[in-house]
């Protein structure tokens, strides 16, 4: 419908526009050609002495016809929202999580003076230039802000031992347990909710192992271990499930032999077979490989069954994610060709394979760590720079179809102060997912890297929401889409509104 309405205004346009070439001919023409005296007045009050140009009335004319284009996009996309909050039924006050957009700042940091007496020579010797002052503290294991970045353990969020003053609060940064006392290892990792059951499930990296480089300038790395699982009720005390996915000792041709790259897996329910299905970076220790593996599972709490991995449409693969529609539809979404692009293809319908079909998106922006998802029709996601173990600005995006034109609304962060914002709050993006109940409101995952010790990384969880126009200048396409903002909120200290619930 909205089609044949752009059709018909495009007719109309064209139309008044051949009308006032008629009556604005060219000036040769109205020099051949007599006209009566006494001839009656034609449609529009023009005649040839105006003193307006035929450009410029085409120009106000288009100009008129793009405001009237805008208001009707704008009162479609309204009566849109409004029809699919009245298909939920009524959605809860906006006041129950306001408190999650409070901006909470914090005093900048102050980089301490090096330790010791050295000369400005020596000094400069051994500073990385490429590094900014305060990411050369992220990352050095002897550094004094090191407790900003890494709070010591006796400050655990320990689910089983907190008091009921923080109870069921989120500490981002912190080392965070199971329900056995066990720091969660649960990397790169994302969450799905099994609605049969009311309960979530979090995957993710176990690097529970010893940190070291494979040679000089290799990155640091852990050996293969596996994927973790743990699940939950409430979204905050995890049970360890063990690991469904285990790496291989002994045949060093195996994909997850431990000496290889197991990262970032992210799991999917598929109605139609019945099975859990996991996608993964797979990758040698030099990150030539640059491949995507698959796994599956009659059970969420596994074992899953590795089948194999492949380059998805034959390009090269490393950060990826796994996106499942509304419809029941999978896509993949990885980083390619050196990190320089996205590519974005489906999944076939049992999501072991991928289609042959591909979208490239983001040319040249060299974005990695999508985390991609839905609301009220509207696709969005969150990407990272690639700057290795290095801290860099989050960007969002949005687009009208997964595999349709991305547009960037520019850096989510709220709150804490300048440099954290700039350096998405020292993380990197791994997955979002919804809040049970409150439309509009997603929880925000990232991963804290130390590099120095790969098994004592971080979960930084805050909230995510989506709601009201965007601040950020658009790169509009035709159309002019009316992006909602993203806004992810920090909070040293923050919890869910209370009477959410796991189901829908």
């Amino acid at each position: 419908m909205s089609g044949n309405l752009g059709i018909q205004r495009l007719r109309a346009v064209s139309d008044c526009i051949r009308q006032i070439a008629a009556l604005f001919g060219d000036k040769k023409d109205q020099k051949v050609r007599v006209r009566p005296k006494n001839r009656k007045p034609t449609t529009f009050p023009c005649n040839a002495g105006s003193r307006y140009s035929f450009t410029a009335l085409v120009w106000i004319i288009l100009g008129f016809f793009l405001v009237f284009h805008l208001v009707s996009v704008t009162q479609h996309r309204e009566n849109k929202d409004s029809r699919e909050i009245q298909s939920r039924g009524s959605p809860l006050p906006r006041t129950m999580f306001r408190e999650l957009e409070v901006v909470e700042e914090m005093k900048n940091i102050n980089i301490p003076p090096p330790r010791g007496k050295r000369s400005p020579r020596a000094q400069k010797r051994k500073t990385n230039r490429w590094l900014p002052p305060i990411i050369e503290e992220f990352l050095n294991e002897d550094s004094q802000l090191r407790h900003i970045f890494f709070p010591s353990r006796k400050n655990a969020v320990d689910p089983m031992k907190m008091t009921e003053n923080d109870s069921l609060y989120y500490f981002p940064g912190r080392v965070w347990l199971d329900t056995d006392g066990n720091a969660i290892q649960a990397h790169g990792g994302c969450i799905l909710h099994d609605e049969r059951s009311g309960t979530y499930y979090w995957y993710g990296e176990y690097k529970d192992g010893v940190t070291y480089r494979a040679h000089r300038k290799a990155a640091a790395r852990v050996d293969i271990i596996g994927v973790g699982c743990y699940s939950s009720k409430d979204l905050w005390t995890w049970k360890n499930e063990g690991i469904v996915l285990a790496g291989e000792e002994t045949n060093e041709t195996h994909d997850l032999h431990k000496s290889n790259v197991l990262e970032r897996p992210k799991v999917v329910y598929n109605q139609k077979t019945g099975k859990y299905v996991m996608w993964m970076h797979i990758d040698d220790a030099n990150y030539t490989k640059a491949s995507a593996g698959v796994a599956v599972s009659d059970r969420p709490t596994g074992p899953f069954q590795y089948l194999g991995s492949k380059r998805p449409h034959e390009f090269d693969s490393r950060d990826m994610t796994v996106f499942k529609d509304d419809d029941g539809s999978a896509y993949i979404i990885y980083s390619s060709e050196n990190n320089s692009v996205l590519h974005i293809g489906p999944l076939t319908d049992d999501y072991l394979h991928v289609k042959n079909v591909v979208r490239r998106i983001l040319i040249g922006r060299h974005r990695e760590a999508p985390a991609l998802f839905k609301h009220h029709g509207t696709y969005y996601m969150i990407t990272s720079g690639c700057s290795g173990w290095a801290p860099n600005e989050a960007m969002a995006h949005a687009s009208e179809s997964v595999m349709g034109l991305w547009e960037t609304l520019g850096n989510p962060c709220v709150g804490a102060n300048k440099v954290f914002r700039q350096r998405t709050f020292f993380s990197q993006s791994t997955f979002v997912f919804p809040v049970q109940g409150h439309p509009g409101l997603f929880i925000f995952m990232a991963d804290r890297w130390n590099p120095s010790d790969l098994r004592d990384s971080r979960y930084v969880w805050l909230p995510l929401v989506v709601a009201g126009p965007s601040d950020q200048p658009l790169e509009l396409g035709f159309g002019f889409p009316l992006w909602s903002r993203v806004s992810i909120y920090w909070h040293r200290k923050w919890r869910l509104p209370n009477g959410w619930s796991t189901l829908r």
